[in-house]
């Protein structure tokens, strides 16, 4: 069974109400959304948090999840990377600070394993985003990975909301096809 397939299986079973369907969904993806929390958030404290709040928003809503709109891993990252942001917005704090020029951009892209990743996933994910221009890497790593916003990366790069949108749409669907095709 593929992961895509076995996260489906969970989500339909955790919509109808199998507490051991969360419970396994958790230990297959907690450390992944943990990471991508931490990285926006900052504090191992307030992720851990965050983390509880986005597995309860995944039992009160895995039955809105539709397998035609994308991965089941991605609809659980959107809930996890808004919900951060959320937190952090209410906190009226800046999520990172900026990318200096020349900074290790890999840097930027949490690592849920505190320092035990993947080193083959790790690697594709550097592989793709290195065939990005500087600019477009630098927004895409701001927006998905520090939780910029579409209004702060336009101030920030000097562009219209909309290119910024057509940017990271753009990006994301190169980015997929990338590592689709590494996998």
């Amino acid at each position: 069974m593929t992961d895509d397939v076995l996260l489906q299986t969970r989500l339909t079973a955790i919509a109808a109400g199998d507490e051991t369907a969360l419970k396994a969904l958790y230990d297959e993806t907690g450390a992944k959304l943990f990471g991508l929390v931490l990285r926006i958030v900052r504090s191992r404290e307030a992720a851990e948090d965050v983390l509880q709040d986005v597995y309860l928003r995944i039992w009160q809503k895995a039955e809105t999840y539709a397998p035609a709109a994308g991965r089941p891993i991605t609809w659980m990252c959107a809930i996890a990377r808004n919900r951060a942001i959320d937190v952090v917005r209410a906190r009226k704090e800046t999520p990172l600070a900026d990318l200096v020029d020349g900074e290790d951009w890999m840097n930027q892209v949490p690592d849920p394993h505190g320092g035990e990743s993947d080193v083959l996933d790790r690697g594709a994910l550097a592989l793709c985003l290195g065939r990005f221009d500087a600019v477009h890497r630098q927004c895409l790593v701001l927006a998905y990975c520090e939780g910029f916003s579409r209004e702060e990366l336009a101030a920030r790069f000097d562009r219209p909301v909309n290119t910024i949108k057509t940017w990271l749409h753009r990006g994301l669907a190169s980015l997929r096809s990338c590592l689709d095709a590494n996998a």
